[in-house]
Order: structure tokens, then C-alpha cells, then sequence
């Protein structure tokens, strides 16, 4: 389901990453930003059971503008808080069944954000492009 919703992000403009540490130390399935600077969040949910057991969420939407769960096919609707949105996804694509009420980051909670996706990121396709770096940088400390 996460390739799927990363699929549909990318759709709508916007680059993401997933299993994604906020400065909180909660850790979000997929976090993406786009051109704007603007930041979603979306938690991907496999079962019922997975969503009564998870109830951290309300903890993501400090975080970013929009927050949406996603869902398989066959999870009952009716069971997503209606303050966020919802999709659904399988492997292959997703679908926004109910848009995610928009509540701007303030600029400095933005700007913390952003910064941090951009060294996560580039830290992965770092350490992607060169194993070795892990390496060496665990050698050093």
C-alpha cells in the first residue's frame, strides 16, 4: 500500500519518504513535501486491528498542512476521524476518498520540517550510493 500512496502523491506534485522520524520521535509511514514547501502525512493502515491498536496519530498532524490514512478496499470508512482524509490504496495506486482538512504548519514548524526531510533524505541516497559511508561513519564514533 505504501508504494501506492507514494504513487499518488507523486501525482498530485509531491516527493515523499517513508518510515519518516519527526522531531517528536514518532516515526510516520510516508511524509512528502512539494514545490510550495507544503507537508502530508499519511499513515497506511492494513487491518482494523492495526488502526484500534495505533492511536498516535493525533501526534502526526503537529507535523504537516493535510493528514489522510490509508486504507485497503475492504476497511470500513466509517471508522477514519472525520479531521482527516482519507485513501485508498493497494500496491499499485491510490485513490483520495475524502480530502484532508488543510491546516497550515506556522513557518517556523515549516521550515523544521522541510529541513529535516532534506537530510533525511539526502542521507539516505547517500549511504544508497555509498555503503561504505555507514561504515565509516560508525568506525568513527
Amino acid at each position: 500500500m505504501t508504494r501506492g500512496v507514494r504513487r499518488a502523491l507523486a501525482e498530485r506534485g509531491f516527493n515523499s519518504l517513508t518510515e519518516f522520524r519527526l522531531a517528536s520521535g514518532r516515526r510516520a509511514d510516508v511524509v512528502a513535501v512539494n514545490e510550495a514547501g507544503e507537508v502530508v502525512i499519511v499513515e497506511v493502515k492494513s487491518s482494523v486491528a492495526d488502526f484500534r491498536a495505533d492511536q498516535k496519530w493525533p501526534e502526526y498532524q503537529a507535523f504537516c498542512d493535510t493528514f489522510y490514512f490509508a486504507v485497503g478496499a475492504d476497511f470500513p470508512a466509517d471508522l477514519i476521524p472525520p479531521e482527516c482524509g482519507l485513501m485508498v490504496a493497494d500496491g499499485f495506486g491510490a485513490v483520495v476518498t475524502r480530502e484532508a482538512p488543510l491546516v497550515k504548519l506556522n513557518a517556523a514548524r515549516r521550515r523544521a520540517v522541510v529541513l529535516r526531510l532534506a537530510l533525511t533524505a539526502s542521507g539516505r541516497l547517500h549511504r544508497q550510493e555509498d555503503p561504505m559511508l555507514s561504515m565509516a561513519v560508525d568506525m568513527r564514533g
